[in-house]
Parts: structure tokens; sequence; C-alpha cells
């Protein structure tokens, strides 16, 4: 029902400005590992859990249909953002290059699907191809931002202050999560046209 749908856009709406409140304090410029990865780890879980666990949550996640989860995606276009701080000494070329050309890809790829393709539960088999590249995609990321990150935390810097520092604290884990909700949608929907599913 909608009037069970609506907190839960308002809940992210107020994670939302909690998470720039957060950047903007400059707090989390003074974490050291693994303290930002457990903030992004602890977000994801408790996304999923959410989830897992609640039937509200899990009902109005169900309402949703899979062009609104795959637009979410285009906010991945962050990848060009990525280059940029790469081309201004700001990030390491490991993790700025790679991840930002893979986010450029994963995005366009969503750009694609939402508006080229008119029932996206009736060519599911292009939906999960994207969803399994970008999931990929979003654990090299995290792996490799983690990796460098514990040899030399300096070289992450930017990603502690805004606007990046909303990728740990937001942006990935709602990324993460997205992936792993679409999995579940694409195994437990059957294959018709129309409806909520598209």
């Amino acid at each position: 029902p909608r009037r069970r749908s609506a907190p839960y856009p308002l809940i992210g709406f107020i994670w939302l400005v909690a998470a720039v409140v957060l950047g903007a304090s400059g707090r989390l410029s003074g974490l050291r590992p693994p303290a930002p990865q457990l903030v992004l780890l602890g977000l994801t879980v408790v996304l999923l859990l959410a989830g897992a666990l609640f039937p509200g949550f899990r009902s109005w996640l169900a309402g949703l249909n899979l062009r609104q989860i795959v637009a979410l995606h285009l906010t991945r276009f962050v990848g060009i953002y990525l280059l940029i701080l790469y081309a201004r000494g700001e990030l390491p070329y490991a993790f700025a290059v790679p991840g930002g050309w893979g986010d450029i890809a994963i995005a366009t790829g969503a750009l694609a699907l939402v508006l080229l393709v008119p029932d996206l539960a009736a060519h599911r088999t292009w939906v999960l191809t994207w969803n399994l590249l970008g999931f990929s995609d979003i654990v090299y990321v995290v792996a490799t931002a983690a990796r460098l990150v514990f040899a030399n935390p300096d070289s992450m810097s930017a990603l502690l202050r805004l606007p990046l520092s909303l990728l740990p604290t937001f942006l990935v884990p709602l990324i993460i999560a997205s992936h792993v909700f679409l999995f579940w949608r694409l195994r437990r929907e059957p294959v018709q046209g129309g409806g909520r599913a598209n």
C-alpha cells in the first residue's frame, strides 16, 4: 500500500542528508583504515538485512519496477569525476582509471536499458548480464580501494571528503544492495510483458 511505502523514500532522503552533513563536517577525513571500510560494509549489510527481515520494506522493494532500479546506476557516471581527479593527481591510477571507466561503462549500459529496451522483464538475459557486470565492477572498485588505502591511506583521502565521501557513506551501499536485489527479482519473477516489472 502507498501509505506503508511512504516512509522509505523519506528514510533514504534523511540518510542522504546525514551523509552530506557528515562529509561536510570533516570528521570522515580523520578516519583511518579499516574504519571507512567498516562503515561501507555495515551500511550495505543493514540494507540487505532490512530487505530480508522487514516485510514492509521488502514489499516496497517488490513494488519498484526494474527500470527504476536500473536507473539508480546512472549515478555511476561519477566515474567521469574519478578520471578528472586522477588527471589532477588526487587519486591513484589503479583505482581511478579502471574504476572510472568501469563505472562509465556500467552507467552507459544502464542508460541504454532504460531508454532503448521497452520491456526489461522480457529481456532478462540482457538485464542479468548487465547486472552481473555491474556487480563485478563495484566489487572490484571496493576491493581495489581497500587494497590501496591499507597500503597508503593518504592516496585515497579524496574519498573521505565531499563529494566523494558520499560513495562509502551512501551511494556504494545502495549500488551493491540494488545489484543483489536485482538478482533476487530476476530469479523470482516470471517472464512476462507489461506490469510493474518493466
